[in-house]
């Protein structure tokens, strides 16, 4: 006689993952599972709202829903240009702030998602992708965008994809505002930023370079022609340092050389260049000057911990040899004649924060000191020149939009005339601008992911997913990168690191199909769908609300709620 050993339940994984109590989940239990869809913190971090999970997932699931590759890539591209046109310039510039909130940084690292989108944009420029549009319509309203750097691409972009006519006014000859006039090559490449910009144009936007309305035409004027207008002027004009000896001819504020240097023109440096300042154009500044020859120089008022600029940024100049100098600010520039020959600086020390949350720099007395220098380039800060368009702020403030981007009747605004901001933030202040003209036109209201349920890693069963390690860009070595400023120094992911980073994207708060919930419920109550790309059915007369199918899902996408009392969130957008 064989008598039969009776079987163990498998352990489920829940025990690994906090949860709130479900009230005592027994055979009795009221409780049955829900499909409950969150938002991602990747996405919810993004300023302009990318669908970060949708794309990571397209790619990962590609073979297992029977696409090649290249359909992967496309689809992952149309996701992107949702909502942003430059998918190849922002994984070039952007400091990514969905990788600081991404689940997978409390396991072994955050989702490469900027070198993803990096690799995207490039591949659909390769391809010759081109910008899809939402309406093949032809609309009445004429819409005029003054700007043509990311707020006014972005804002261009929307309302030419939704038929509208729309002219674009620049002040200078070639489109793209900061992106060209204040980014280097080594960063962003021209020839990456044209292409972009060409595909928004090919939409039907009309260019008018070398216009700038407010000097070269009024603005009343164009009040008069258009139905809308959208403002994004940025802030091209650097701030002066407000020390004596600053009218000397051979000190620039950031702002300034870098313009001058991405339009082709000769900046004589001399040997040594100062820049003060701690943010991303000091650091463009300092680094551009290393590149032409100089030896290059950064001082600033607080220490590494304060500064404002990419933490890329400056190890890529500390590896390039820029010299910085943490708590000295300037006190006077030393003239011969027109031109500067030094700066007299003091030492500072920190004291209180201020009111950016910043301790604040406390000049140290007897502690004056002088640096040689045959160039000094002030990088401190810089804002909007409103030379025409004075109606459009009062006394210091700059422009002011209400929370739809709107200004006055007719008028709408976004980017750095605002506050300055990253190129992302300006991306979505130029689609809201859009998305609120056209809701003004038409009554159609836009759509904007649930950031009241963001999903967080305490919801994740981390232990279920491998350890991978994440797939980092390579640089070009030091001595290559400083022979040229068209000498890109980060080079994008391979198709196979491409492949292997979306696979470590955890699909937070929705389903990857993993099928745990199939696997755990010993009831018949979970249905397996026949396709790939289907969902997971429940068959709740059979379940008896034992929280095994929720308990085990790791991406939190299942939820126990008493069907009776429960009702749906709504679906997130």
């Amino acid at each position: 006689m064989v008598i039969k050993k009776k079987k163990k339940k498998k352990a489920g994984l829940g025990r690994l993952r906090s949860r709130p109590a479900m009230g005592g989940a027994t055979d009795q239990s009221p409780n049955r599972p829900f499909h409950v869809e969150k938002t991602a913190p990747c996405h919810a971090a993004c300023p302009n709202e990318t669908v970060v999970r949708e794309i990571l997932t397209t790619i990962q699931l590609a073979e297992k829903h029977g696409k090649s590759n290249d359909e992967a890539f496309v689809e992952a591209w149309k996701l992107f240009v949702e909502r942003n046109p430059l998918p190849s310039v922002l994984g070039r510039v952007c400091p990514h702030p969905c990788e600081s909130d991404c689940n997978r940084k409390e396991k072994d690292g955050a989702v490469a998602i900027n070198n993803v989108e990096r690799f995207i944009g490039d591949y659909a420029i390769e391809k010759g992708l081109e910008l899809p549009k939402i309406s093949d319509e032809r609309r009445q309203q004429k819409i005029a965008v003054i700007g043509s750097g990311p707020a006014g691409l972005s804002c261009a972009y929307q309302l030419a994809r939704r038929g509208y006519p729309v002219t674009m006014f620049e002040a200078f000859p070639k489109p793209g505002g900061m992106l060209r006039y204040g980014i280097p090559d080594y960063r962003l490449p021209q020839d990456i930023l044209d292409k972009e910009i060409d595909r928004i144009l090919k939409l039907g936007v009309e260019l008018k370079p070398n216009t700038s309305v407010g000097k070269d035409i009024p603005y009343e004027d164009v009040q008069k022609e258009y139905d809308a207008i959208f403002v994004g002027i940025g802030a091209h004009k650097g701030y002066a340092l407000r020390v004596p000896g600053e009218d000397a001819e051979n000190v620039y504020t950031g702002t300034e050389f870098l313009n001058a240097v991405n339009r082709g023109e000769t900046v004589e440096l001399g040997e040594k260049v100062i820049v003060i300042g701690g943010g991303d154009t000091a650091f463009d500044a300092a680094r551009v000057a290393k590149r032409l020859g100089a030896d290059s120089w950064i001082i600033y008022r607080r220490t590494r911990n304060e500064m404002p600029a990419i933490e890329e940024d400056i190890i890529g100049a500390e590896e390039e040899g820029v010299n910085i100098e943490y708590l000295v600010a300037p006190v006077e520039i030393l003239k011969e004649g027109n031109r500067a020959v030094g700066m007299k600086c003091r030492r500072m020390e920190l004291g209180e924060p201020d009111e950016s949350g910043r301790r604040r720099p406390v000049p140290i007395e007897g502690s004056e000191f002088t640096i040689d220098a045959t160039t000094i380039i002030p990088a401190i800060s810089q804002e909007p020149d409103f030379t025409g368009l004075d109606h459009l702020h009062e006394g210091r403030d700059w422009i002011k939009t209400d929370d739809r981007g709107q200004v006055a009747d007719k008028t709408y605004a976004g980017g750095d005339d605002l506050e300055l901001g990253l190129v992302v933030i300006a991306l979505y202040q130029g689609r809201r601008a859009a998305e609120t003209i056209h809701e003004n036109f038409t009554g159609e209201k836009p759509s904007h992911p649930d950031k009241e349920h963001v999903i967080k890693h305490d919801k994740i069963l981390l232990n279920y997913y491998e350890n991978l390690l994440r797939n980092e860009k390579t640089n070009l070595p030091v001595e290559e990168r400083l022979t040229g400023l068209d000498k890109e120094v980060s080079a994008g992911l391979t198709e196979e690191q491409l492949l292997a980073e979306a696979k470590r994207c955890m699909s937070c708060g929705s389903c990857f199909e993993c099928g745990q919930c199939w696997t755990y419920c010993q009831d018949s109550a979970v249905i397996k769908p026949l396709l790939p790309g289907q969902r997971y059915k429940f068959k709740l007369e059979f379940c008896k609300g034992c929280d095994k199918c929720a308990e085990n899902c790791p991406c939190g996408y299942i939820e126990m709620h008493d069907p009776a009392t429960y009702v749906p969130p709504q679906p997130v957008n």
